[in-house]
């Protein structure tokens, strides 16, 4: 099997006609909603989800608070669903994230906190879902089928969606204006060569996948897509943590994939790779910037830059046609992880 004939490959290379799609038709009702919030501002905002849409929702997260300054936090389901508690979410936003709009969990989350009086938005996949059906409001991703069992479109359109949501919330001009241009700057990060990062990655077990801010929330799914497709056992660490204690896995050859696009925690991360390549780990860095680059062992090139908040999509953007390539160098199919099926249903 060669990477380019896998779904994974395929569909990844799709993310950016869906998400120019996505951001069409779904122009009007974000408007619509950013209006609506900005009359009535809720008190907290608070996403559900799971897996690589729980990760969509952390982008959420820091979209929400760095660009409106409002608090939003992660629900936990089982508080709901195990331990029967409820919340107070009164004229709370509730943002509810899924793929197949079918698990058990996110569908009574959702239902209880429209109860209980918050406005709850769906974004999801399947449209005429369990889950679209449960809440008030429904932006369908417009991803189409996804055969791989890893999701790569679905989850691009979903932080652009976000963006769009949170650009119109805030009435941010330059940011609605560079989301008009991220389909085209997801074409070239599509087309990002990172072969080079295979060869230390071939055959190492763990790795950690680094960033900060909105590359963070961009490295817990990058992290996800090594463990499921390749049996490469990565974690998430933000920049400003890993100094602080788990600096010490670090030994002769182990992999750091490092985040670094150009937005305000560029000069800590520098400094940060700077400090790394004295400890003996292997720092492949994914960034355009040339001084980032220029202190990676196995430097991966982002071919093009477009906004602060957007250039992480991008890094996600080249990194998933890499992963396949991982996967099948490494001898799995990317497309159908073992012990995994495409609908996770949790309660």
């Amino acid at each position: 099997m060669r990477a380019v004939e896998t779904k994974m490959f395929q569909e990844a290379q799709q993310a950016p006609a869906v998400v120019e799609q996505a951001l069409r038709e779904n122009k009007s009702e974000m408007e619509l909603l950013g209006t609506f919030l900005r009359r009535h501002t809720p008190p907290f905002a608070l996403t559900v989800a799971r897996g690589s849409s729980d990760h969509a929702a952390l982008y959420g997260k820091y979209l929400i608070e760095s660009l409106l300054g409002l608090v939003c936090s992660s629900a936990i389901p089982s508080v709901h669903t195990v331990y029967g508690q409820r919340l107070a979410l009164n004229r709370a936003l509730v943002i509810a994230i899924s793929q197949s709009g079918q698990s058990p969990d996110l569908i009574e989350v959702t239902r209880q906190a429209r109860r209980d009086g918050a406005l709850t938005l769906a974004l999801v996949n399947q449209e005429h879902s369990p889950l679209a059906q449960t809440a008030e409001v429904v932006l369908p991703l417009w991803a189409g089928p996804e055969e791989a069992v890893a999701a790569t479109k679905s989850y691009l359109a979903t932080l652009a969606l976000l963006t769009q949501l949170v650009a119109a919330w805030a009435e941010d001009k330059p940011l609605k204006e560079a989301l008009a241009m991220l389909p085209e700057a997801m074409y070239k990060a599509a087309e990002a060569s990172w072969q080079a990062g295979l060869e230390p990655l071939v055959e190492a077990e763990n790795g950690l996948v680094v960033g900060r801010g909105y590359a963070f929330a961009v490295a817990h799914e990058l992290a996800l897509k090594l463990k499921e497709t390749s049996a490469f056992h990565a974690e998430a660490m933000s920049g400003a943590e890993l100094l602080h204690g788990p600096v010490a896995l670090v030994e002769p050859d182990f992999p750091l994939l490092v985040l670094v696009p150009k937005d305000k925690p560029l000069p800590g991360l520098l400094s940060l790779l700077e400090n790394l390549r004295g400890k003996g780990g292997h720092l492949l860095v994914a960034s355009s910037e040339s001084e980032a680059l220029e202190l990676a062992h196995t430097p991966l090139p982002l071919p093009t830059r477009l906004h602060p908040v957007l250039d992480s999509i991008l890094l996600a953007q080249a990194f998933y046609p890499f992963a396949a390539e991982l996967s099948v160098a490494r001898g799995f199919n990317p497309d159908a992880p073992r012990h995994l099926s495409k609908v996770t249903r949790t309660r």
